[in-house]
């Protein structure tokens, strides 16, 4: 450790001096706890003095960051669980709990089983889908239209809560005339949902006593992402269901365990813990009164501008910790190109990934279970996670490396502790001020905003007035526009990418445990139309191939994808699924469009 942290310590002051701070970047991981990002970004802020650092919410949620953000005015979903499961309506949206979140699609199955109503938007006949009052099944890509087509719904019939729109949202006047074309029939051809089924799904959740929007990475990860969150807040507002006892919200999922905690600590480009941007001068000051030096006002580089500088010779270091960006990334080669192009590249990593694989040097890093901290979960509750077992072999936790990088490179980061390391957040950043391991031990989990160590968390948000500047809950009245992607005659399936029960994100770890046994390889799921088209038959291999890749997978014939759509998880890196991902991506946060691939399959 102190041969591999002095030459970190040598490369990087190297860069700097060469290059400048800004030519040195750093990945952060949702697998790491709060403390861990929190001290990630500390360094890259005040040791190598740069902005250059972001999470994996960049690929997944960044969309629901910007989304709810504008609409409401913070960056999480804005009821607790436990109220959701107490909804009479469940609006549940490009996602599918029952296999990739199952505890919470467990729950909310319960919630449906017991009476409550169910809506169910997915390209796909999975999990709740199976169980739902009404089945929306949009083209991919389309989901800015079927909101609008909902909202047109509600207004037109007077699903809406007039009192609401009038003191506590704006923009209702500018929406209604958007949406008034957004008619059932209209909406039909755009997005292929029969227009008594649209209807059917608007009057359920207009006519509940508290409905709840429950969404996932269908959402998100599209060319318009953030449209689709910002459309999908609205029917809530025109609700009255965000804020007030007559609902529970919209409510994103997150996909992994520390998701929304990475960004909570500031472990983006643009964005100091607690959300204070850093282009304000104000939350500039409140970090450096604490830190002790001075903050970059210039936002940094996003993971995919990270890349693009790689590949143009203008990022000269790179430390990416616990993300296999070969696997999760899209445009696989394109991600490859930019790591081998970067003169140095280090990972931290708790097995021989594809990443590790091209790093200059290998960090043995601490899985959750071996060391101390928090994470938050999907509604923004502060959690305790404690060392069950030892670091196998030297391996460290990430808070123990960062620091001795820093001491390598002459510099100390205080908090010595991961304790000691919120209590610190807790002084930067007013939305967890009344936060603390000592407060969570002794209490359980707690909900942010937490300004008063004295006073509650806040599972509900907005009871009284939203965080927008106006205190109100902004409408967003935006057009619906195409995917980046759509098919034509060389490549006329649509391929949807996403997850399966038995493995988590690129299987690092669930296929080295006895899941491997429940699912040894990835599938392609086709309808049974397009299979006997194309005379490929169930469990043979397959070729799939995109403008921008090709990957090889095993057939599986299912009535799940509609027909001219097609379905595989990033569960096996060698498959290649994400060669075939494009580089479109969402303008407002770069999120990469996911979702929507044009592909062709033959037999190999």
């Amino acid at each position: 450790w102190e041969t591999a942290t002095a030459h970190i310590a040598r490369r990087l002051a190297a860069a700097v001096g060469a290059y400048g701070p800004d030519s040195v970047a750093a990945i952060s991981s949702a697998r790491a706890t709060n403390e861990e990002n929190y001290l990630f970004q500390k360094f890259m802020r005040t040791v190598v003095g740069t902005n250059n650092i972001d999470n994996c919410s960049r690929l997944c949620h960044a969309p629901s960051a910007a989304g709810l953000v504008a609409s409401f005015g913070l960056s999480g979903g804005t009821d607790a669980f436990d109220g959701l499961v107490r909804a009479d309506c469940l609006l549940v949206v490009g996602a599918n709990p029952v296999e990739a979140h199952p505890v919470v699609g467990a729950r909310l199955l319960r919630s449906a089983l017991r009476g409550a109503r169910l809506v169910v938007a997915d390209p796909r006949e999975v999990g709740l889908a199976r169980y739902a009052d009404v089945h929306l099944r949009p083209r991919p890509g389309t989901n800015v239209a079927l909101f609008h087509g909902l909202a047109h719904v509600l207004l037109a019939e007077d699903l809406v809560d007039h009192r609401f729109l009038r003191e506590r949202a704006g923009g209702t006047t500018e929406l209604a005339e958007l949406v008034a074309s957004y008619t059932p029939e209209q909406v039909a051809l755009l997005t292929g949902v029969p227009a008594a089924d649209l209807v059917a799904a608007a009057r359920l959740y207009g006519r509940a006593e508290r409905p709840a929007i429950v969404y996932g990475l269908g959402v998100t990860e599209h060319l318009h992402g953030t449209d689709g969150v910002r459309t999908l807040a609205n029917l809530a507002i025109l609700r009255g269901a965000v804020g007030t006892d007559r609902g529970y919200g919209v409510n994103p999922l997150r996909g992994q365990n520390n998701v929304q905690g990475a960004s909570d600590m500031g472990a983006l480009p643009d964005l100091l813990p607690g959300y204070g941007k850093v282009t304000d001068p104000a939350a500039r000051a409140r970090a450096e009164a604490v830190w002790g030096g001075a903050v970059p006002a210039r936002p940094g580089l996003r993971i995919p501008d990270m890349f693009a500088a790689a590949r143009a010779g203008g990022l000269r270091a790179l430390w990416v910790l616990g993300e296999d960006v070969c696997a999760t990334d899209p445009d696989t080669g394109n991600v490859e190109r930019a790591l081998d192009s970067c003169p140095f590249v280090i990972c931290s990593e708790l097995f021989p990934s594809r990443t590790a694989q091209r790093a200059d040097l290998v960090l043995p890093a601490a899985s959750w279970l071996e060391k101390d901290g928090t994470f938050v979960n999907f509604d923004r509750r502060f959690q305790r996670v404690r060392a069950a077992v030892r670091p196998p072999g030297r391996a460290l936790s990430d808070f123990a490396a960062l620091h001795a990088v820093a001491s390598a490179m002459g510099r100390d980061l205080g908090c010595p502790t991961p304790a000691a390391a919120l209590a610190e957040c807790a002084r930067v950043a007013p939305l967890f001020a009344g936060l603390s391991h000592e407060r969570l031990d002794r209490e359980g989990a707690v909900a942010w905003p937490c300004p008063d160590p004295a006073g509650p968390g806040t599972p509900k948000l907005y009871e009284e007035r939203f965080a927008t500047p106006d205190g109100l809950a902004h409408l967003a009245a935006v057009p619906y526009l195409p995917p980046g992607e759509t098919p034509d005659d060389d490549h006329p399936l649509v391929l949807v990418t996403g997850r399966r029960w038995a493995h988590y994100n690129s299987g690092s770890m669930t296929r080295r445990s006895g899941n491997l046994g429940l699912a040894p390889v990835d599938h392609l799921d086709l309808h049974p139309d397009d299979a006997a088209r194309l005379g490929i038959g169930d469990g043979e291999p397959v070729t799939v191939e995109s403008r921008h890749g090709r990957a090889r997978l095993t057939a599986r014939i299912s009535p799940e994808p509609a027909p001219g759509q097609v379905f595989c998880a990033f569960h096996f890196p060698a498959t290649g699924v994400n060669r075939l991902t494009s580089g479109h991506a969402d303008p407002v946060t770069s999120c990469p469009e996911y979702k929507v691939t044009a592909v062709r399959v033959t037999a190999c």
